[in-house]
């Protein structure tokens, strides 16, 4: 490179940028569904902290080991407040392993479902969206920690399933509560009520 040789400079004309770029290449529809699916994902995460506080505020423990339980209790549930979806499901099934009065059966393959849903969750929610092709689908540019590639391409008929499969699965892990007898919290639901406010 010739370091005399001026070098010509260049700047983004922000003033003339399509409307909405840089999403502007996409439907209406695209987006919408993009963003109910990435809304549905946040319910699981409100879903997943709730049945933590279930599971955790109902199992029992000796009278010896009660106090240093409570201890621990407030920072499970201040956790639960803040993390992000995979740290709430390992604690989920923490929580559910944790009180031997929980009666699902196959704890072992709704967490799979629920890991397997994260992995989505982390391409809709930080991948870059790619212009669409002809058949509408847009290929998101997203690297996870272990270096995997993102490679399929995501049209509105795969946000519209992942939205109604991630909503199936708040509704299992809210079962997981109710099954026992629990009302789940912050619900109207039948069962009955694990926290009751104080007038």
């Amino acid at each position: 490179m010739d370091e005399t040789t001026d070098h010509k400079r260049f700047v983004v004309d922000i003033k003339n940028l399509p409307a909405s770029f840089p999403t502007h290449r996409h439907s209406a529809g695209f987006w919408e569904n993009l963003g109910r699916t990435v809304a549905t994902f946040g319910f699981l995460e409100e879903v997943l902290g709730k049945a933590i506080f279930a599971f955790t505020a109902t199992t029992r423990y000796p009278e010896s080991e009660a106090e240093a339980a409570f201890e621990k209790w407030l920072p499970t549930l201040e956790r639960a407040l803040f993390d992000q979806l995979a740290g709430l499901i390992d604690t989920y099934g923490k929580a559910v392993r944790g009180n031997s009065e929980a009666t699902i059966t196959n704890l072992d393959d709704l967490l799979g479902e629920l890991r397997n849903a994260s992995v989505i969750r982390n391409v809709l929610c930080h991948g870059s969206w790619r212009t669409p092709d002809v058949n509408g689908k847009s290929l998101p540019l997203f690297v996870n920690r272990q270096k995997m590639v993102w490679d399929a391409p995501i049209d509105i008929a795969f946000l519209q399933q992942t939205q109604r499969a991630v909503a199936e699965l708040a509704c299992e892990v809210m079962n997981t509560v109710t099954h026992m007898g629990w009302r789940f919290p912050g619900s109207r639901g039948p069962g009955k009520t694990i926290f009751e406010k104080s007038v």
